[in-house]
């Protein structure tokens, strides 16, 4: 069946979609599109198909608008362990390998669902480390889920699902991680949904791998059921940004439907039984055995079963190799500051080495850093968020204060509070920092890049926060 608006309407819509959002309707998709267009008049105030698509064409769209389009233009319907071959995948080889080469190390995973809708593909992981990991709370774990919809958002973090997202999970499963609601509904432990944090985060538009959306250095990315969204060239923009979000010998899943040695190139193809996934094979070599694990298993249940440039390489250069200028009270009138460029060479490697994973480099750098210059809140702000990722938060909460009594207006380090309270359930303090953001984009015109923001910019911020705080539930009881 096709399309019954004119092709002067539904074609300059269609390429307005592509060009905007990245989502793809070729003509033989016209119908499809109608229907999600017809179905969104509503939110738009238009009174039928036609008028709703006059309007999206004659006038610039807004952030809100594309959070519409978003969620009436794609498939928001997903269940828990979706696609089992790619969890086996998960549970059998990826995990088990990565945690034995951290065990004796840093215990740190980083993983992101990337689209994650109503959030049940990220507590499926969740689920898969609480039984791999019998001591999971020594462990530093960032599991991060995004989409562009915050009305999904909020539905994820309140963890409250009907029967239809269990269709293909075990009832012991459901025995062991909830409990009946209301309405004969599921409602997920608080253990469990605690694992994962949920924020705002479109594809085709964010600034990506960064520090501060904490998109970098991941040990697996889940895009699955996603890219199949885009149009081609887009396609080629989000797999090249996904890949640099990955650590070395890190992790990427798609969906069956997705995969393409083409689209993921330089990442290495690799197969297990059914299902093919991607990995990135920067120092991966020396990791290429693949661990069973399978005794971490024997006492747990059965189960049924256009390319963007890349990070430039950190400097080759010793942290020791420059020399420390004598201790110095931290003073302003005696503190000692080495030049300018010799500190921005020690920020920007402290940067590399945090967008690599390579924390503990990362970390001795910017302490060189802030021994060249103890006022600037720019290093301070940044050791913040490398020792959040180390799993330090009393210390990155510190060192953010540290940096707002040197500098209160410092928009990115109310944002880091805000996200660092959020990733502890402490709901009324996350708003509270994330009030003092908005107040403080007031003064930055919209399209300012901010200070230590990687590209991001002020009205971008703005709509990242609103976004965030629409999907928190509204009963926000952690203080």
């Amino acid at each position: 069946m096709g399309a019954s608006l004119p092709e002067q309407l539904i074609l300059p819509l269609s390429e307005l979609l592509a060009a905007r959002i990245g989502l793809y309707f070729p003509k033989e998709l016209w119908h499809d599109l109608e229907r999600g267009i017809a179905a969104a008049a509503p939110a738009f105030g238009a009174a039928d198909v036609a008028a709703c698509a006059r309007r999206l064409l004659t006038a610039p769209l807004t952030h809100r608008e594309i959070e519409i389009l978003a969620s009436y233009l794609t498939v928001g319907e997903t269940y828990f362990f979706r696609e089992k071959r790619s969890f086996e995948a998960l549970e059998q080889h990826i995990l088990p390998q990565l945690i034995h080469l951290r065990a004796e190390g840093d215990r740190r995973l980083r993983i992101w669902s990337a689209g994650c809708s109503t959030g049940e593909e990220a507590y499926s992981i969740a689920m898969l480390l609480d039984r791999l990991l019998p001591d999971i709370d020594e462990w530093n774990i960032t599991l991060l889920a995004t989409d562009i919809n915050p009305l999904v958002l909020r539905k994820a973090a309140e963890g409250i699902y009907g029967e239809w997202s269990f269709r293909d999970t075990p009832d012991w499963l459901r025995a062991r991680y909830f409990r009946r609601h209301n309405h004969g509904r599921f409602e997920l432990s608080s253990a469990i949904r605690q694992r994962a944090t949920f924020s705002y985060l479109n594809l085709a538009e964010d600034v990506y791998p960064s520090l501060t959306t904490n998109t970098n250095a991941m040990d697996v990315i889940l895009c699955r059921n996603v890219l199949m969204y885009f149009s081609p060239a887009w396609m080629k923009r989000v797999a090249a940004r996904l890949r640099q979000s990955l650590a070395d010998g890190g992790w990427l899943i798609v969906s069956p439907t997705e995969t393409s040695n083409a689209l993921f190139h330089p990442l290495r193809a690799v197969e297990f039984p059914g299902v093919i996934v991607y990995r990135n094979h920067a120092d991966a070599e020396a990791h290429d055995a693949v661990i069973s694990y399978s005794h971490a298993l024997a006492a747990q249940p059965a189960e049924a079963g256009t390319q963007w440039p890349a990070i430039p390489p950190t400097e080759t250069v010793n942290p020791a190799a420059i020399p420390l200028m004598p201790a110095t009270p931290c003073v302003a009138a005696s503190a000692v500051i080495r030049p300018r460029a010799e500190q921005e060479t020690l920020i920007r490697s402290a940067r590399d080495c945090a967008n690599r994973g390579r924390l503990d480099e990362a970390l001795a750098w910017c302490e060189q850093a802030i021994g060249a210059d103890k006022l600037n809140p720019t290093h301070h702000y940044l050791l913040a968020i490398i020792q959040q990722e180390l799993g330090r938060n009393d210390l990155a909460a510190e060192s953010l204060k540290r940096v707002l009594y040197l500098d209160p207006d410092f928009v990115l380090a109310h944002f880091a509070l805000g996200n660092l309270r959020l990733a502890q359930g402490r709901h009324h303090q996350a708003c509270r920092h994330f009030d003092n953001v908005l107040t403080l984009l007031r003064a930055h015109p919209h399209d300012e890049v901010l200070p230590e923001a990687e590209g991001l910019t002020a009205g971008r911020l703005g709509e990242i926060v609103a976004s965030i705080r629409m999907s928190l539930p509204w009963a926000a009881t952690n203080g």
